[in-house]
């Protein structure tokens, strides 16, 4: 087979976008605002910037660097640090390999019903058609043979456009997904923040709530908002270290290190707008994860009368959007790993077929995990958790993304300072370099420490944050 050269972002733009489309996914539109309304409102999202800025932008920089002075995919980056460093490289790839397992279910369910409000909108019969919300929901995740369906098509979605290539694909597809995303969220914002009642939801959101850091509540409140930090901009799952293998010399990593998370964290307020105003102005209680999506949403879309199943289409197929633009980046990372050993063996390939073989596999474990249904269809669980969804989850973003993001830091803190220095200022001074070594020596490393006790917390209800 022809070996095939590796791809290169084609515009800064075509980057920031695929970068973006990476960090936003579904925690910033179920998890982000529910978190930010039960953990201090306005209070919550002035920890959540700092964290961004003294954490979130410092590892971000820290990945896109390693990636494009290695240009290797994550095992190989750390690989090229030190040999002994190529274990954060397999963290950052089993992790990307675990969530598509999930996240390509959960991105079916998108689909589904996107689908099912077009249908409404209509009046097909494939569509919700007035049945209440909780037993539609039920409905379809019990059904293995309708979410094996949906989640087979999202995977297919996926791999065809990483197929495509870095700039062919995935760049392609992110410059005009995005902005989209970015309109579609603006519509719903309108209609959401105009409801009757709504005034009740951006009071949930934004009204400062100071009572939550009485005792031992602000450490609860700093693990929750690292954790959504961390998550939300992808770090710690070999993206950024992938995407930056791509990026051009010419461009200015510090530029882009910094407006991504600022553009994740937007997203995920502009995400609460159009969420929270519409659950309180509908007298429902605010969730956080699928019930709110899934549920609570839909109930808010089913009360809107004729109007509903347009927004309720506008949403979920927006929330879709965010899903692939994630679950692309989360292939293509698995992907270069499989392109980058095959280089380091000088064996001729085809990434094309690499993505389709990567692709099938990925196929085989996300139809197991929709099959269990969400632990409804009694398969054997592991870990003492109920799902394997939430399996899954422990392993990846509970334990292996914060700890090889904690090493990270450590390692390009204090074992390999200066290391990637050559690579940052490439394209002008370094003005905060004393400020990056600072964050990412007595900041970060804490910081991570904090979101993974956090996670096992969580997991595991240890009750360490009560």
């Amino acid at each position: 087979m022809e070996q095939t050269k590796k791809g290169q972002w084609g515009s800064q733009f075509g980057f920031l976008m695929a970068a973006v489309g990476s960090a936003v996914g579904l925690g910033n539109l179920w998890g982000f605002p529910y978190k930010m309304g039960k953990s201090g409102g306005f209070a919550f999202l002035m920890i959540y910037l700092v964290l961004v800025i003294f954490v979130g932008i410092i590892i971000t920089l820290t990945e896109l660097s390693l990636g494009r002075k290695s240009g290797k995919g994550v095992i190989g980056a750390y690989g090229s640090v030190s040999k002994k460093y190529s274990f954060l490289g397999w963290f950052a790839t089993i992790s990307p390999f675990l969530i598509l397992s999930f996240y390509s279910m959960l991105g079916g369910y998108t689909i589904k019903y996107a689908i099912a409000n077009f249908g409404d909108i209509f009046g097909a019969g494939w569509g919700v058609n007035g049945v209440d919300s909780g037993t539609f929901f039920q409905g379809f995740f019990t059904d293995q043979l309708q979410t094996s369906l949906y989640t087979a098509v999202f995977v297919i979605l996926t791999v065809l456009i990483v197929r495509g290539g870095v700039s062919g694909g995935i760049e392609k597809f992110s410059k005009i997904a995005m902005p989209a995303l970015f309109f579609m969220l603006l519509a719903v914002i309108v209609r959401s923040v105009t409801l009757p009642g709504a005034g009740a939801g951006l009071e949930f959101m934004f009204k400062p709530n100071f009572e939550v850091f009485k005792g031992s509540g602000w450490l609860s409140v700093l693990a929750a908002a690292g954790g959504q930090m961390f998550f939300s901009l992808s770090l710690g799952m070999g993206i950024m270290v992938t995407y930056g293998s791509y990026v051009q010399k010419k461009e200015d990593l510090k530029f882009n290190a910094v407006v991504i998370p600022f553009a994740d964290t937007l997203i995920a307020v502009l995400a609460g707008l159009a969420v929270m105003p519409a659950v309180f102005a509908t007298g429902l209680d605010p969730a956080g994860g699928p019930g709110l999506l899934f549920v609570t949403l839909q109930t808010v879309f089913d009360s809107m009368g004729a109007a509903g199943p347009v927004f309720g289409f506008l949403l979920y197929f927006l929330v879709f959007i965010a899903a692939i633009t994630s679950s692309i980046s989360l292939l293509e990372t698995v992907v270069a790993v499989v392109v980058d050993k095959k280089e380091a063996d000088n064996k001729p390939y085809n990434k094309k077929n690499i993505v389709l073989a990567v692709g099938a596999v990925i196929l085989a474990e996300a139809v197991f995990v929709s099959m269990d249904g969400l632990g409804t269809h009694n398969f054997p669980q592991i870990l003492g958790q109920s799902t394997w969804l939430d399996s899954f989850d422990l392993i990846s973003e509970g334990f292996l993304m914060p700890l090889g993001a904690l090493i990270t830091a450590v390692l390009f803190g204090w074992f390999r300072k200066g290391h990637l220095d050559d690579e940052i200022e490439l394209n002008g001074e370094f003005k905060w370099k004393k400020v990056y070594y600072f964050c990412l020596r007595f900041v970060a490393p804490p910081v991570m420490l904090l979101v993974l006790l956090g996670q096992l917390d969580s997991f595991f209800k240890l009750g360490w944050f009560n």
